[in-house]
């Protein structure tokens, strides 16, 4: 595979996804930097696994060891104060009157790409590699194709350099999410990514499921469930 030499800049949050994509993008690009988001979210754990992530990732491959560059957290308290939704605000999980399910935080996505754009051209970084997808994505808007396609436009527009959006998982159910993540580094990956990534919209790490930790019962835990299992259908082995 070729190596591009120029850097990319992954949106991780500590995820099964953007564990995904960060494989993806070390395969791809000859310095890759990582950027995380603290926006007052239910499941803040999350933030607690991305250092322990990057380290054994990057103990994975020595090229990937020397590839993996600068991580930064920026914090969007302002998201989470004028956000009324599951994964700000300790309330039960249901589908709000508008069709879409309450963890649906509006604009979020627009605002980390905002800011990945600012801090992509600090860093001199012309990709961004984020894990949205329209699959497995509970109907969030601002996961959709279209949507990334319009943030790419804009972003290349108003900081008047070019910018890429890669989104590999967009036509990617989480079956093949796991499929990837192993055909990207065989199954020490995969184990990494089962093991060690968070999913949870509770933030639950105490109870261990084959497909990895959470509560078993929310949406994210529930297609993470659901994917592993139809992951395995296709590779018992």
């Amino acid at each position: 595979m070729t190596i591009a030499n120029d850097a990319a800049l992954v949106l991780f949050s500590g995820g099964q996804d953007s564990t995904t994509c960060l494989g993806w993008a070390l395969e791809r690009f000859a310095r890759v930097e990582t950027v995380g988001f603290n926006y007052g979210q239910r499941h803040a754990v999350e933030l607690e696994v991305r250092p322990r992530l990057r380290d054994l990732i990057a103990g994975l491959k020595p090229e990937w060891k020397a590839r993996l560059g600068d991580d930064h957290m920026v914090s969007l308290d302002a998201l989470a104060a004028i956000s009324d939704t599951a994964l700000t605000r300790e309330t039960a999980i249901a589908v709000a009157d508008s069709g879409l399910p309450n963890t649906f935080v509006p604009a979020r996505n627009l605002i980390f790409f905002t800011f990945a754009g600012a801090l992509a051209y600090r860093r001199g970084a012309r990709h961004i590699v984020a894990g949205m997808c329209e699959t497995d994505y509970s109907g969030y808007p601002d996961c959709r194709d279209d949507t990334i396609k319009a943030m790419q436009v804009a972003l290349s527009l108003g900081l008047d350099r070019k910018l890429t959006i890669h989104t590999p998982l967009m036509w990617v159910d989480k079956a093949g999410t796991f499929e990837m993540a192993r055909d990207i580094a065989g199954q020490a990956f995969l184990d990494l990514v089962v093991e060690h990534s968070h999913t949870c919209y509770l933030g639950d790490r105490s109870h261990r499921h084959p497909w990895g930790y959470g509560c078993g019962t929310c949406p994210a835990c529930d297609l993470r469930r659901q994917g592993y299992a139809k992951f395995l259908v296709s590779h018992p082995n």
